[in-house]
């Protein structure tokens, strides 16, 4: 049994304190009015999803796997398909507790925080590393090979969305909207980003987060639009998403 890299341990712990504190400091958007119980079950749905989200294309990449367990098991994760999976889980928890409303915008930024602190931790561990590269930049994570340190462009990605988001916290702009806007951003990002990642082409050129990045970006495209009211016919809730609701 190898043993516990303590550090990783600590900035992954850090990266869940760091959440948290951030959520009690911009605030509870969206869920001000929920109780105990109803935050604690859109949280247990959001972990549960997540965490099944994230596993469920390597487990899907091994049927014998999945059936006995290890897959499950298993290292790998992706945190394009647990964004989904968290986002999801919370839809799906919403009516065993009488929840209707939008809770997004007040998860937004303590994600992206956390989520970049969580990145630090993976450059800690040395994993989620990028291709070979020649720039000066570029980082030997063990194996004698200078890669791109994608781990620090991931971390700088959701770092500045979280000072994004919160500008247009103080704003009032993209009000239940935010949590979206951040999802799609990040497939914008993971989509690009894969020219610096040692993924394999799956199908055109493009890879499989390629693929699962345009699939959800078209996803949560539909989301906006419908929750800006530019898919109801004749809405009065039409307008500019940037302004604060009336």
């Amino acid at each position: 049994m190898g043993s516990v890299d303590l550090g990783y341990v600590a900035i992954m712990v850090s990266s869940l304190i760091a959440g948290v504190l951030v959520r009690r400091w911009v605030g509870d958007a969206g869920s001000a009015t929920l109780s105990r119980a109803q935050r604690l079950t859109l949280l247990f749905g959001a972990v549960v999803g997540g965490a099944l989200g994230a596993k469920l294309p390597f487990v899907l990449g091994d049927p014998a796997g999945a059936v006995s367990g290890a897959a499950w098991l298993s290292d790998g994760r992706t945190i394009t398909w647990g964004l989904v999976g968290g986002y999801l889980g919370v839809e799906l928890a919403k009516p065993f507790v009488g929840v209707k409303g939008k809770t997004g915008d007040g998860f937004a930024i303590p994600l992206a925080v956390s989520i970049g602190f969580g990145r630090v931790g993976c450059l800690w561990a040395g994993c989620c590393f990028g291709a070979e590269t020649d720039l000066p930049w570029g980082m030997d994570f063990g194996d004698g090979v200078r890669r791109h340190p994608n781990q620090l462009y991931e971390a700088a990605f959701h770092f500045a969305a979280a000072a994004g988001l919160l500008y247009a916290t103080r704003r009032g702009w993209l009000a239940r909207q935010r949590v979206k806007v951040y999802f799609l951003a990040y497939f914008a990002f993971r989509f690009v980003s894969e020219e610096w990642r040692p993924e394999p082409e799956v199908a055109l050129g493009l890879t499989f987060y390629q693929w699962s990045a345009l699939a959800f970006a078209a996803l949560f495209a539909l989301l906006f639009a419908y929750d800006a009211g530019w898919l109801s016919r004749g809405s009065s809730a039409r307008g500019s998403p940037l302004s604060p609701p009336p």
